[in-house]
């Protein structure tokens, strides 16, 4: 069974009546500037579009209470915070009473430049931990913020007192997103401690109340999975009145009333609540004179001062819940509370009238013109008592919250492993780099992280792991090893091993990648987080992704094998249109090396830009396929490679077509040269190695013209500027043919288009490149169309 109101330490303070009253006022001050914030936004500020600007004013309402216990009582600078994102007007007018926040950026609330709709690391100027959006994504990846902690801690980068809880609050409607469950399960196996998260239990989501019969079902599925439920649901006033005579009838009718009623009597207030309750319950001994205790509007007070709007109550709570016990709340709340909107179904998407909001603001004490004061509706001694108890806040205290690590030193070129072989696949040599890495000493070794879900042998990274181990915060034997049963995976676990193994969810490899990609700003500690998974699956897991690059976590997703070309496995683990993923994925650099020496290059030029300030995350689609390695005459081709392509084959003065590709298909693409070198002279063959920074670098400099830049060249431009004018060009990639054949668009050059467009089948290489038209064959008759 849930726990329920929880009851405090002894000789615990659990705050004196002033201090209530305190967190009282700044809980109606964020409701008043939350409120005026998105009237602002829609009533008042200049509208040149027309359009609605929103900003959920119901479900701000509902939360001021649990911010104020929150922000201005429990939390310490060292804490965490992934904001409920329907709640940031709340979240910018706390920042505000802290003097974090401006009131220009309040007053340009959802313009541009402006206070985001959503709490956003990198686009918000106050201090957001996490960024949020309501897919339960900011809920989940407080759990693997806190697995992060842990692991800067077993490594014995972050001191004791600089350890703090990992807190989430999110509507309950976001209990319904699945991946709070997946990661849910992956938080029970790794043991997740210092974790909070606070449901705004207000039981209505966007179209609807929320179905009754979960009332009981989430604190079964929490406790299971080792958390600690609290159940936040009697404010004190009502538990003041459960003990009166009358009272128990009155909280069992309470317990027993279906959602959508409680929500339409909070509506219709008072009057409807007594009439209500006289029909079901009167009858029963001492409920007349208990209700008739209370005037209308009293009654009414009463029967909303659920939990979650009663200080007392949260603060409590809060306290007794000091242990690293990971611990949901379930705070019940009104959705509207305090507003004309309150209980109504149709109140997400609601806004206040200006008559309304003109009531609210003389029911509060709001002087006309005061409208932005902080303290507004105080009087001066208040206001002075409340901006001292602000200013006295643990939170409130002046600390580092954001921080700049300092790099992690790079391999020189000469120095950066690169196996060698005459034939391999860029998968197999990927997990030998990290193997050399790991074995050699280098600082940059010990600073990655690597993880996957399910998968760490089928990439490659079993090498890695046997190196450094797997990560966990007690000790863990190989029970096989120790049986002595022979076996090449040597994984023992240990609080310095670098490897978090993950189950077979995707959502939670991005949002690990997402928490451990944060290291730096978070905590001043650079991670090198390496993620890898099979190349289909990334769809599985992709507003995740989004999520992670959003905001500007770092990390290098390794994803393999690629395509048509894992043959065997049949169209449903065959990827087509991830490089469109890799191209147009803000934040994320695309490669796609078809030679070792390629991804090293790209690896080790990787490791740097994931701790550039004007960096990203990287994203490598490699292969399984061997192939043989092409000779180098010198390194000239390696500063085109990290631009994005480079002529493998140059075209000769007069070169009329160019066959251009990119990834596991250059041994056809050679064979298919060398048959067309008689019939297209000066045929030019070129390696797109990144589609993703080519594209990229052709928009900037088409951008240039309109952002006072003046005309600059791309790369692009440069390397297909070599062939003749009305040159045509064959591309060719084992995906979606969309990934080259914009080429075609940077000169105005003919294209003939080869790639995948429908789901490939079982099948060895040459039926599948033939069925397929991927062959030799297939990139000649390609060559051909150019000329017909």
């Amino acid at each position: 069974m849930p726990q329920t109101q929880p009851v405090a330490p002894a000789g615990h303070n659990r705050g004196a009546e002033h201090d209530l009253e305190m967190l009282r006022r700044i809980d109606d001050r964020l409701r008043w500037l939350a409120t005026w914030t998105i009237h602002n936004a829609n009533h008042l500020r200049e509208s040149r579009d027309g359009l609605k600007v929103g900003g959920h004013q119901a479900s701000c309402a509902s939360m001021t209470t649990i911010m104020t216990a929150l922000y201005f009582h429990a939390l310490k600078p060292e804490d965490r915070v992934a904001v409920k994102p329907h709640a940031s007007p709340v979240f910018h007018a706390a920042q505000y009473l802290m003097g974090r926040q401006t009131r220009e950026q309040m007053e340009a609330f959802r313009s541009f430049g402006g206070a985001q709709s959503y709490p956003s690391r990198t686009k918000d100027k106050d201090d957001v931990d996490f960024s949020t959006g309501s897919v339960g994504l900011g809920v989940a990846i407080t759990a693997f913020a806190s697995l992060m902690q842990d692991y800067l801690s077993g490594h014995g980068w972050l001191a004791p007192e600089r350890r703090g809880r990992f807190v989430a609050t999110m509507g309950d409607a976001e209990l319904d997103e699945g991946n709070i469950y997946e990661c849910l399960i992956e938080a029970y196996k790794h043991d997740i401690r210092n974790v909070w998260w606070i449901v705004d239990y207000n039981r209505q989501s966007l179209d609807a109340t929320t179905a009754d019969r979960m009332f009981d079902r989430f604190d079964d599925i929490f406790e299971t999975a080792g958390w600690r439920v609290i159940t936040l649901k009697w404010g004190k006033a009502q538990m003041r009145a459960f003990a009166r005579p009358g009272g128990k009838a009155l909280q069992a009718w309470i317990e027993a009333c279906p959602n959508a009623d409680f929500a339409a009597l909070t509506y219709q207030q008072g009057a409807a609540w007594r009439a209500r309750l006289m029909a079901d319950i009167g009858k029963q001994a001492g409920v007349r004179a208990l209700l008739d205790s209370y005037a209308d509007d009293e009654l009414h007070s009463l029967m909303i001062n659920l939990g979650g709007h009663c200080i007392e109550t949260l603060t409590e709570a809060f306290d007794a819940a000091q242990d690293d016990t990971p611990t949901m709340f379930i705070a019940y709340t009104v959705k509207g509370f305090g507003l004309p909107l309150q209980g109504h179904k149709d109140n997400h998407a609601g806004l206040m009238t200006p008559t309304q909001v003109e009531a609210l603001r003389q029911t509060m004490g709001v002087a006309e013109g005061q409208e932005w004061e902080p303290m507004a509706g105080l009087t001066s001694e208040q206001a002075d008592a409340v901006t001292a108890f602000v200013a006295a806040a643990p939170f409130a205290q002046p600390a580092t919250r954001q921080f700049k690590a300092p790099p992690v030193p790079v391999p020189n070129r000469a120095d950066f492993p690169s196996p060698d072989g005459a034939e391999q696949s860029t998968q197999q040599a990927f997990g030998r780099i990290l193997l050399d890495l790991a074995k050699s000493g280098h600082p940059l070794a010990d600073r990655i992280v690597t993880t996957s879900p399910d998968v760490t042998v089928s990439t490659n990274l079993g090498g890695f792991v046997n190196q450094r181990g797997l990560f966990r915060r007690s000790e863990t034997a190989d029970v096989f090893r120790d049986a002595k049963i022979p076996s090449p995976q040597r994984w023992a676990g240990k609080t310095a091993g670098q490897h978090v193994e993950l189950g077979i969810a995707e959502h939670n490899l991005f949002l690990n990648l997402a928490a451990f990609g944060l290291s730096a700003p978070l905590f001043g500690e650079r991670l090198l987080p390496i993620g890898t998974v099979y190349d289909p699956f990334i769809s599985r897991g992709l507003d995740a992704l989004n999520y992670a690059c959003y905001q500007d976590a770092r990390f290098m997703l390794v994803a393999t094998p690629s395509g048509l070309t894992l043959g065997p496995e049949g169209g449903a683990h065959q990827s087509i249109y991830t490089p469109l993923i890799g191209i147009g994925q803000p934040g994320l650099t695309y490669f796609e090396p078809a030679f070792v020496d390629e991804l090293a290059e790209v690896m080790r030029w990787s490791f740097g830009h994931m701790q550039a300030d004007d960096g990203g995350s990287v994203y490598l689609r490699l292969t399984t396929r061997q192939l043989t390695q092409v000779e180098r005459a010198d390194d000239a081709w390696r500063e085109d490679a990290l631009k994005g392509a480079y002529w493998l084959k140059a075209p000769g003065p007069a070169g009329d077509a160019a066959i251009v590709f990119c990834g596991a298909i250059a041994p056809e693409v050679l064979q298919a040269a060398e048959q067309l070198a008689d019939d297209i002279p000066g045929l030019g063959v070129l390696n797109v190695v990144s589609p993703g920074l080519l594209h990229r670098d052709w928009m900037a400099s088409r951008r240039s013209r309109w952002q006072g830049g003046g005309k600059q060249v791309s790369h692009a431009e440069a390397l297909l500027g070599q062939l003749a004018p009305g040159a045509g060009l064959v591309t060719v990639i084992d995906a979606s043919p969309a990934t080259l054949s914009w080429l075609g668009g940077v000169l105005g050059q003919r294209v003939s288009s080869l790639g995948l467009d429908s789901f490939g089948q079982v099948g060895d290489l040459p039926d599948l490149y033939a069925h397929y038209r991927l062959d030799v064959d297939a990139i000649v008759d390609a060559a051909a169309d150019l000329f017909l």
